[in-house]
């Protein structure tokens, strides 16, 4: 993937993402398993699944290290 890509989508997730879907991405980038990110978020596995399937629609993201790589770009 080259740095304009990595670029753009980094400056569109700085727009995209809501408070709490930036959140879940921090967890899951700090490599938490989904449940762990809901204890530590107060929520349901289910609500992090549902959060992180969005992050990826949003941003066309397809893999847990693309994620980890948009959450350092972020600086989650």
């Amino acid at each position: 993937m080259s740095s304009a890509v990595v670029t753009q989508r980094t400056e569109n997730a700085a727009v995209a993402l809501a408070p709490r879907e930036r959140e879940t991405l921090k967890h899951i980038a700090a490599g938490c398993t989904y449940l762990q990110a809901a204890r530590l978020m107060g929520l349901s596995r289910h609500t992090v699944d549902a959060y992180l399937r969005r992050i990826r629609a949003k941003l066309d993201i397809n893999t847990t290290a693309e994620l980890t790589r948009l959450a350092v770009s972020l600086g989650l």
